[in-house]
């Protein structure tokens, strides 16, 4: 899922990029586009993004407690799509986070 690589993948080092004949100006205008049915389900997750739960062995997930309040101060209407949305987005930050384990 590329916006949980975008948000939770360090960028590649100038090394990393050099080894592949790129700097960081290849990128310089780079972009994302996001369709208007997933635009709820990105400002959520997006908004989410300080709402991790953790313990010893690191992130375990999103913490759903606070997930209504989000969406209220976001003006995001509950449904059950973009809450499809987001556990399938945490889903992928999770693994994309403990790749390296």
């Amino acid at each position: 899922m590329e916006l949980a690589i975008a948000l939770y993948t360090p960028e590649p080092s100038k090394d990393e990029l050099a080894a592949f004949g790129l700097t960081e100006d290849d990128y310089a205008d780079e972009y994302v586009e996001i369709w208007q049915e997933n635009l709820g389900a990105f400002k959520l997750f997006k908004a989410m993004s300080t709402q991790w739960r953790t313990s010893m062995g690191g992130v375990t997930g999103l913490d759903y407690n606070c997930l209504p309040w989000v969406m209220k101060v976001n003006n995001i209407a509950e449904n059950e799509t973009i809450l499809n949305d987001i556990q399938i987005m945490e889903s992928e930050a999770l693994k994309l986070m403990h790749k390296s384990k």
